[in-house]
């Protein structure tokens, strides 16, 4: 055959294969969850726990944005519980989703008190547990921000049960009332008859000082940066005795945040060093079990590595104590009776371990 000739037909061919190629190609676009499974060969292997690729479209990674946005929409369409079943489902699927699940049940329940105006006992007779009752503290929030005698509400409003998550929303609420006022808060916390209930109050007082939420610029510009910057622990030292444990406790989420923890992983070995600041107010005990607490919180989906970090502290009271503060989070967030016990046989630092099951009221082996 000549040259040209076999030039010709070999362009007619290929022209052919490629045309039949596009003819039998399905084009059209795979989500981001089937190309992360594809199999070898480029064949889709079905998502983990999943029959089939999800009718909503959801991203291979969820970021705060569109896990919120999901979960708005989903409220919105049909009720509260629909969207926070959703959240738990979520949140046990893809565990890096807890690092921010928590502030997003709370817009959930702010919008919860908006849509049922009010009506407190409606907004909360959906389940709620799920990160951390956050959506029961954005409710308190919410009723508390409306309220036109806070100081009488926080007393009845999680009456009659008055239990620990609804208190401790109370706690967030009277932030929002007293505009991020120290002094103020503790006041109020002190309304409550027993001591038990004030403290749980201060809890919420204090997560709310150091880790306002995102979507609330009004909390966040009444943050006192300049004097957090300054002045290691702030405002720990100078609080009562009563309120000095959970200040100390939730000190660290401010320290990981404001530098940056989730791109400098070694900020969590550095603020135990950091928690040492607190020996001469008596609050490095508490510091580290926060330190503790917030490493597994963001990192719920490498648990050995977070208890790494607790193994860097130089003394063993410090590594017991953020061990501590490990299990602590871990059972929050996973409330079944085998919670703790898992957690410990995943960390491979002896030590640690140990430490993690005398924690969890487990016994000092492996079972």
């Amino acid at each position: 055959m000549q040259p040209r000739v076999f030039a010709v037909v070999t362009a007619v061919l290929l022209a052919a294969l490629g045309l039949g190629a596009v003819l039998v190609t399905d084009w059209t676009p795979r989500s981001a969850n089937a190309a992360a499974t594809a199999g070898p060969g480029g064949r889709t292997a079905p998502a983990p726990g999943s029959a089939s690729p999800s009718p909503t479209g959801d991203p291979a990674v969820w970021t705060r944005s569109t896990l919120r946005n999901k979960l708005m929409a989903e409220m919105d369409a049909a009720d509260p519980g629909v969207a926070l079943a959703d959240l738990d489902k979520i949140t046990k699927d893809k565990p890096y989703t807890v690092r921010f699940c928590h502030p997003i049940a709370h817009e959930l329940g702010h919008a919860a008190v908006q849509r049922y105006h009010q009506d407190f006992q409606k907004v909360i007779s959906f389940p709620h547990e799920t990160c951390a009752a956050g959506y029961l503290h954005g409710a308190v929030e919410e009723m508390l921000a409306n309220s036109q005698n806070p100081q009488a509400d926080i007393l009845t409003l999680c009456a009659p049960t008055n239990t620990g998550p609804c208190i401790h929303g109370v706690g967030h609420g009277i932030m929002f009332v007293t505009k991020q006022d120290i002094p103020s808060a503790r006041a109020l916390c002190d309304k409550f008859p027993s001591q038990n209930r004030r403290i749980t109050c201060s809890e919420g007082v204090f997560m709310q000082l150091f880790a306002p939420d995102e979507e609330d610029e009004k909390a966040k510009a009444n943050l006192p940066a300049d004097k957090l910057a300054a002045e290691p622990l702030y405002p720990c030292p100078e609080q009562p005795s009563l309120y000095q444990s959970a200040c100390f406790f939730y000190a660290p989420t401010y320290f990981l945040s404001s530098h940056d923890y989730a791109n400098h992983p070694e900020v969590f070995s550095q603020a135990l060093q950091w928690c040492l600041n607190a020996q001469a107010s008596g609050g490095e005990n508490d510091c580290s079990r926060g330190v503790g607490s917030r490493t597994m919180k963001y990192n719920l989906d490498r648990e050995d590595w977070a208890a790494q970090q607790c193994a860097t502290a130089k003394d063993g009271w410090q590594r017991k104590a953020c061990a501590q503060g490990l299990v602590s989070y871990y059972t929050v967030n996973y409330t079944d009776s085998g919670a703790a016990g898992r957690l410990c046989a995943k960390i491979t630092d002896k030590e640690i371990q140990g430490y993690c099951r005398s924690a969890g009221g487990l016994s000092s082996t492996l079972d």
